[in-house]
């Protein structure tokens, strides 16, 4: 479900200026929603800041959006070190960004839960908003991977 989202963001400007507005009520216009998918907030990756999520306290996750949470998002070593060291985290994930982008950790509760929307590969600009779809990760969507590439 969130890979449509993030596909439709990256093809439809104006559903991805309402998903940065109110993600819950653009993710709900394409049929996503329900308990534990209330409260969304979208993070939109650039090349200057990448958005990674983590629950320090229990394992909030969007269940609707992105299916079952992995078991590594519930361990209480990835919840401790997304926060302490987040490059270190993602280098364990085979992400390594150039030392200028900025790596914001968002803490995700039972109020807000989020959902990343990674950077759109170069070159997909032909691909349809099923291929599109196709190149989009669970892990991209936390913020621990990044989008395949083509």
């Amino acid at each position: 479900n969130g890979a449509r989202v993030v596909a439709r963001a990256w093809c439809d400007p104006a559903f991805a200026r309402a998903l940065h507005r109110d993600a819950t009520a653009a993710i709900s216009s394409l049929g996503y929603g329900g308990r534990q998918g209330e409260h969304m907030v979208a993070l939109f990756n650039t090349p200057d800041e990448h958005h990674m999520v983590v629950c320090t306290l229990c394992s909030c996750y969007p269940w609707p959006v992105l299916g079952l949470p992995p078991t590594w998002y519930k361990s209480a070593p990835y919840r401790s070190r997304a926060v302490r060291d987040p490059r270190g985290v993602l280098a364990e994930f085979g992400v390594t960004l150039p030392t200028a982008t900025r790596i914001r950790v968002w803490d995700s509760t039972a109020e807000v839960r989020y959902l990343v929307i990674p950077m759109r590969p170069a070159g997909t600009e032909a691909l349809s908003e099923d291929a599109l779809a196709a190149l989009v990760t669970r892990d991209s969507m936390i913020g621990t991977g990044l989008a395949r590439q083509p």
